[in-house]
């Protein structure tokens, strides 16, 4: 397989692994499942050049921001595959580390502390929730299975 899609291939398997991680935070401990509308609602803004709000929900709706944000979630998963292909070099598809994915899995939690979540409105860092600090600590270990998604799924096609 050529390189593009393996790093295509990764990133859909790493974001797929960070789903799953949800579905089981879901049925354990009871947590929220993702809701990817707001998210939706933020891309779709993008259009007009608008990157953060006061409250996305108090943006003009999308009709289909939910699916635009499970699109956009899953865009976002496959740049962060190509990005680690461009880092890595096509030589580490043919015998995967971890620590790699992980530095990349780690430093991708800044795109939503700093850009996402200001974007939706809720703060750097979700600093305008009352449960911050749970939060920012999901948002790490969702990620660290994001980053085991990228190694994991590179293992399988290597």
């Amino acid at each position: 397989m050529d390189v593009l899609v393996k790093a295509i291939a990764i990133g859909v398997g790493a974001t797929i692994l960070m789903d799953l991680w949800a579905i089981v935070l879901t049925a354990v401990f009871g947590r929220p499942k993702p809701n990817w509308a707001p998210v939706g609602r933020w891309f779709w803004h993008l259009k007009n050049g608008t990157v953060f709000h006061d409250d996305i929900g108090k943006a003009e709706p999308y009709a289909h921001e939910r699916a635009l944000g499970w699109i956009g979630h899953y865009a976002v998963g496959i740049l962060y595959g190509i990005i680690l292909a461009v880092i890595v070099g096509p030589g580490w598809f043919a015998a995967p580390t971890f620590l790699p994915a992980f530095i990349l899995g780690i430093v991708t939690v800044g795109a939503g502390w700093f850009l996402l979540q200001p974007g939706l409105g809720i703060g750097v860092a979700a600093s305008k929730l009352p449960d911050a600090g749970t939060v920012r600590a999901l948002n790490l270990v969702a990620h660290t299975v994001f980053a085991a998604g990228l190694y994991g799924t590179a293992l399988v096609l290597s």
